[in-house]
């Protein structure tokens, strides 16, 4: 194991989730969690979250035990996704779904429903978060006023995001940038 983490608020803070030892697995460090989450603060309860790239969880594990009804946790790599099992069944949770599949793969399904609240932080070097923010955009998974959490390498700069898209919070922290974004 690389380590844990800790929630910060909500009914599970303070309880720390275990971070697999994986190549290229970075969990939103806690300032940037903590930031994120004042930000939504008033958007997170009752809301339908979708967490595309979950690797370690940290940001859905979040959503939910801020309240979220329903959090759908996508990961591809099969060791991460067993490895999230395992910590969302500590948590004794119905609110929180994982769905092993490519992001990209899942998004062009189509929407089985929509969501409140996306958070969008691809592996860096795969440049993964246009087209990913393409097809949630395309694809009718958003509702007006959604907030969109986009995380990136800092040197990429702004991401090319939809006309409907407006970014209302950005903050930057070692090498990466972090987008708070809300369709219109």
């Amino acid at each position: 194991m690389k380590g844990k983490i800790r929630i910060i608020a909500g009914q599970w803070g303070g309880r720390k989730i275990q971070v697999p030892n994986k190549s290229g697995l970075r969990p939103t460090p806690a300032r940037i969690r903590e930031t994120l989450f004042n930000w939504l603060a008033l958007s997170v309860p009752g809301s339908r979250c979708l967490d595309l790239f979950a690797g370690s969880g940290a940001l859905g594990i979040e959503a939910a035990s801020r309240g979220a009804k329903q959090v759908v946790l996508v990961e591809q790599d099969a060791h991460l996704v067993q490895h999230l099992k395992q910590q969302v069944s500590s948590f004794a949770s119905n609110d929180l779904e994982i769905i092993c599949t490519d992001a990209c793969r899942f998004l062009k399904k189509g929407p089985f429903s929509t969501f409140d609240l996306v958070f969008l932080d691809p592996p860096f070097g795969h440049n993964l978060l246009n087209p990913c923010c393409t097809l949630l955009e395309q694809g009718n998974w958003l509702k007006s006023n959604t907030h969109i959490y986009l995380e990136t390498e800092k040197k990429l700069g702004e991401p090319n995001l939809p006309a409907t898209w407006q970014i209302i919070r950005h903050q930057k922290a070692g090498q990466v940038s972090a987008f708070l974004v809300v369709k219109q």
